[in-house]
């Protein structure tokens, strides 16, 4: 008896994005060990973090694919490519791999209201309010260095970023979630 409650193309876009999410824990590892090799370690902590977040969502998916009944694909995970080249160049990578795996999700989001597969379109639900949050606090670094100087910040200003990112939580404040009463 075939259990799969999954299409053949949510199946594949699910795997994809399973390694997506495994790809953009490799580029949050490599950044901050990048970071960390620098002497940036609250910043290599920030990023450490974000890597195991990224495993994390990778897992959600794993379990997600299987409770569905569908066959889980594990495929070779790109390499997160080279070092950059300074913490501004460093935050607008983590930026555009955040708003590249954001379109990948919306496109899961459309293929699962296209097939009319609830459960895929509440679950991935998730995801979309995560990549808001997620890009959020990506505009908030790059808007963080931009004010210490951008790709030209002095050492001072890059010493107190480090120190303000070993401090900072994990989670954005999303417009969506405040309020004149909860600002």
């Amino acid at each position: 008896m075939d259990t799969n409650r999954l299409s053949p193309t949510l199946a594949k876009a699910l795997n994809q994005q399973m390694t997506n999410e495994a790809a953009n824990a490799q580029v949050y590892l490599a950044y901050a060990s990048w970071a960390s090799e620098k002497g940036y370690d609250g910043i290599a902590n920030f990023l450490f973090r974000h890597a195991n977040e990224e495993r994390n969502h990778m897992m959600k998916i794993l379990e997600y694919i299987l409770k569905r009944g569908a066959k889980v694909t594990i495929t070779e995970i790109p390499s997160p490519g080279p070092d950059p080249l300074s913490v501004n160049d460093c935050f607008e990578k983590v930026f555009k791999s955040e708003v590249d795996n954001t379109a990948a999700i919306y496109s899961i989001v459309e293929m699962s209201m296209a097939e009319k597969d609830w459960a895929t379109w509440n679950f991935m639900q998730w995801f979309v309010k995560e990549q808001t949050e997620e890009e959020t606090l990506a505009l908030d670094l790059l808007s963080k260095i931009k004010v210490a100087g951008g790709a030209s910040a002095s050492d001072e200003a890059l010493y107190a970023l480090n120190n303000d990112l070993a401090k900072t939580p994990d989670d954005a404040t999303l417009a969506q979630d405040v309020s004149t009463a909860n600002p």
